[in-house]
């Protein structure tokens, strides 16, 4: 069983994404990658898409979650290729956190994992859990 944690430790620790997405001299970025998700902050693998968040990164932290309110869209896509993982890095390009993408009960809930080149990708609302799992 893993250990529990008191929600405002969770929340506390969801700030810390926050913060660290707004390291950097710029907005940070969630970046959207095909293939096998590496180790935590390992080698990327084909890069998708890549959002960029408002700067300062404006979100909320309450209940351990963390809900982002403000994402740009990829106007063009990089690649074409199924989602199945994303990296939120600072404007620096600096590791904050990996996640799994889905189309639900992921990290990050997508309407569609498919992604075409040159083709807009949007994400109307983002958030991560910090669950006692």
């Amino acid at each position: 069983m893993a250990i529990a944690y008191l929600e405002s430790i969770r929340n506390a620790r969801l700030q810390l994404v926050a913060d660290g997405l707004n390291g950097g001299s710029g907005a940070g970025l969630l970046r959207l990658y095909s293939g096998t998700r590496p180790s935590t902050g390992g080698t990327v693998t084909t890069l998708l898409a890549e959002l960029t968040l408002s700067d300062p990164c404006e979100a909320t932290v309450t209940g351990g979650v963390l809900t982002f309110d403000t994402i740009t869209s990829d106007a063009s896509a990089n690649a074409t290729g199924t989602a199945t993982w994303f990296r939120g890095v600072d404007s620096d390009g600096t590791f904050v956190c990996d996640g799994d993408v889905g189309t639900s009960g992921a990290d990050l809930n997508l309407n569609t994992t498919s992604i075409v080149a040159t083709q807009t990708v949007a994400i109307t609302s983002a958030a991560i859990t910090a669950g006692n799992d």
